[in-house]
């Protein structure tokens, strides 16, 4: 399908049908901006944007679902550009949205069933936090570049449409993008594997094993942690296996936290507990049976499909 196309002849029918649209929407906006909250806003702009339009204009729109596709993508990337002046100012450092598997999905509730959070974004390894910590890395134009068509096989002349690029500035920025990304997919680990690596870690943690943990941490390995400036949170890198494990050590001395293996992104992770109300998520790069990278997310608007009820 075009991202999009104009001519006549639609119909009252597929009006309903342009809220089922809304996932797909959600899917493609959170991979655009790392966060549930900012992609729900995006989508929710596109709509309004849709419903703003005068009958005829929206009779005159072939298909419903390529015009949101379009808008929603053209809104990601404004605020995209905006979001780096606004990360400037953010407390600490900045860790995309992390999102829970179904059964730690909290916040999706409907008369006391859980809500299968692929309603909300399918977890696929494009959303894996190693992925999107590198979308973070890219300028706003390859970020969009690269999921439209690599994640969601638009094509580079669809593509330009949005990035206002010719369709081989667009391959090329898509080009650019894959480089980084292809080093994020190296050394991949089965998730089984993942599994076993983080219930060690989770146990050496438990009892303070300085030694266990430096078994299973890369000796460069990086910690990040995620405060937004709303909770006590380390606002540098901590760098260095050991010095990860002592600062678990530390932590795991001075508050009466509940460990608790789950889902992070589509792949196993870690979320700390207290008084029963998770107050961090833990998401980790494993390779070599080694734990390389780990981003710890403690800011609460982050953690709303973990703790709202």
């Amino acid at each position: 399908m075009g991202l999009v196309a104009m001519e006549g002849g639609a119909t009252d029918a597929r009006e309903g049908g342009v809220l089922d649209e809304r996932r797909q929407l959600t899917n493609l906006a959170y991979r655009l901006l790392g966060s549930l909250a900012d992609a729900e806003d995006a989508v929710q702009e596109a709509y309004t944007r849709w419903f703003a339009l005068a009958r005829a204009e929206r009779d005159g729109i072939a298909s419903p679902g390529a015009w949101l596709t379009t808008v929603t993508s053209r809104i990601c990337l404004t605020q995209l550009g905006s979001a780096r002046t606004r990360r400037e100012a953010y407390v600490g450092e900045w860790i995309p949205e992390p999102l829970p598997g179904r059964t730690e999905w909290v916040s999706a509730r409907r008369d006391g069933e859980v809500v299968d959070p692929a309603e909300h974004v399918t977890l696929d390894e494009s959303v894996g936090m190693a992925f999107l910590v590198v979308l973070e890395s890219m300028t706003p134009a390859e970020r969009v570049a690269f999921v439209l068509h690599d994640v969601f096989r638009y094509s580079f002349a669809e593509v330009a449409t949005v990035v206002g690029r010719s369709p081989a500035a667009c391959r090329q920025l898509a080009s650019s993008a894959r480089r980084r990304i292809r080093g994020a997919r190296e050394d991949a680990v089965p998730k089984a594997r993942q599994a076993d690596v983080l219930r060690e870690f989770k146990q050496a943690w438990e009892a303070k094993d300085i030694d266990g943990l430096l078994g299973l941490l890369d000796p460069d390995a990086v910690a990040i942690t995620d405060g937004g400036g709303k909770v006590s949170a380390v606002l540098e890198p901590v760098v260095g296996g050991e010095q990860i494990a002592r600062a678990c050590v530390r932590l795991a001395d001075r508050a009466a936290l509940t460990l608790v293996e789950c889902m992070v992104n589509g792949q196993p992770g870690l979320a700390s507990v207290q008084d029963g109300v998770t107050v961090a998520v833990l998401a980790f790069d494993i390779a070599g049976g080694r734990i390389r990278q780990i981003w710890s997310v403690r800011n609460p608007q982050k953690l709303r499909s973990w703790t709202a009820g």
